[in-house]
């Protein structure tokens, strides 16, 4: 059985073609540029092997979707028989509110509440949606999957989801504490409990998911009680672009006192905060590091701060769960970066965090780090958000 992986952003699309319940995945591809009056791009490999960059036209999603249906089906590139050999689409989708909390099979109802949850996440609910509406405009038969980022977090209390402000705000916006990355938390979750042998619902752990975007996310008994994106994934730690946990205060101070307009200001903290803002070199902690190794002391600062901020969640995470089995580094720089894991146990010295040099330093596998007196093991366990989409489509199907 084959299921196609779709995950749309407002101009791109990427996907994985996974054979279950084998997992084996068969091709994966992006598609970008869509709907920006230029060639798109179409970067393609089947088998493990790269297929050179074809340019396309993709005026809209359903025209992105149906040209990588083409190359599966047909030609040099194809890898089905045809394209009803596809038994289901599973799609990522960012927000499902306080509607969902598990995978659903979509209908029009689930549709309805997908476009509702617009408004709270608009720059990821309308492409998610265009990806579902193109799949299901290109093969009519096949049932869609939506598989959400919020999801996984909505197993937290009341007390962890809730901000101290007007209730009527809750009632009537639904402003609360929704959290994201839920996908690649529950996996690697679901991934340290199957290396223990253990079911997820025998392990207490803190995950951290750092990348451009970073969250992390205290798991008692394998479910997600607190987690460190809030409202929006402007919460929480210092990431690439964003700011992070800072004063509200500060937007009303930038509004009185340079006159900043609340877009302006959506723009600075999205998009031209975090390790970008601070240090005025890049986003990507690459850069920042060779900076810091340069001697640049913004960027020295900068690292301090991050790690910093991200020891204080694990701290916290690690203070309200009975018992902690392991601290997870995953995603980009969590699992790739043994300098950023270093910094972040050494910000922690209450916590015992110690890493064994050798081990830390590798990477692409899923290892403890930890030296053996180390007070809470440490884990990498590389993310793969595609597979999961597929396992729990897969699950709904068969």
């Amino acid at each position: 059985m084959y299921i196609m992986v779709v995950n749309c952003g407002s101009s791109s699309l990427k996907f994985q073609l996974m054979a279950v319940p084998g997992e084996e995945v068969i091709a994966k591809g992006t598609v970008d540029r869509i709907g920006q009056n230029v060639a798109a791009q179409f970067l393609y490999a089947t088998h493990g092997r790269q297929h050179a960059p074809a340019p396309m036209v993709a005026h809209d999603h359903t025209e992105a979707v149906k040209y990588v249906i083409e190359a599966l089906t047909s030609g040099a590139t194809a890898v089905l028989r045809a394209k009803e050999d596809i038994a289901a689409f599973g799609h990522r989708v960012v927000h499902g509110g306080e509607q969902f909390t598990a995978s659903v099979i979509i209908d029009e109802a689930v549709l309805r509440c997908i476009e509702e949850c617009c408004a709270l996440a608009p720059l990821h609910n309308p492409a998610n949606l265009a990806g579902i509406r193109a799949c299901q405009q290109a093969l009519p038969t096949a049932p869609n999957i939506a598989v959400f980022d919020t999801a996984f977090h909505q197993t937290m209390p009341p007390q962890a989801y809730h901000y101290a402000l007007p209730y009527e705000y809750y009632q009537r916006d639904r402003i609360r504490r929704y959290g994201f990355h839920g996908t690649s938390h529950r996996y690697v979750t679901e991934t340290y409990a199957a290396l223990m042998q253990q079911p997820a619902s025998a392990v207490n752990v803190v995950t951290c998911h750092l990348g451009n975007g970073s969250s992390l996310t205290a798991v008692l008994q394998g479910h997600s009680v607190d987690t460190s994106m809030g409202f929006t994934p402007l919460q929480g730690v210092i990431m690439g672009t964003r700011c992070g946990d800072i004063d509200p205060a500060v937007v009303f101070h930038l509004m009185t006192n340079d006159g900043l307009t609340a877009e302006t200001i959506n723009a600075v903290l999205n998009k031209k905060s975090g390790l970008l803002g601070f240090t005025g070199i890049s986003s990507d902690m690459r850069d920042v590091q060779t900076a810091a190794a340069q001697g640049n002391q913004r960027a020295l600062l900068a690292l301090d701060m991050w790690a910093y901020g991200i020891a204080k969640y694990i701290a916290a995470y690690v203070a309200i769960l009975p018992r902690t089995d392991a601290v997870i580094f995953t995603a980009g720089i969590g699992e790739n970066s043994s300098e950023a894991r270093a910094l972040i146990c050494a910000k922690a010295p209450g916590l015992g965090l110690a890493l064994d040099a050798d081990a830390n330093a590798s990477r692409g596998a899923a290892r403890k780090i930890s030296a053996p007196g180390s007070r809470i093991p440490v884990w990498v366990i590389p993310t793969n958000e595609e597979l999961e989409i597929a396992r729990e489509t897969y699950e709904l199907i068969a």
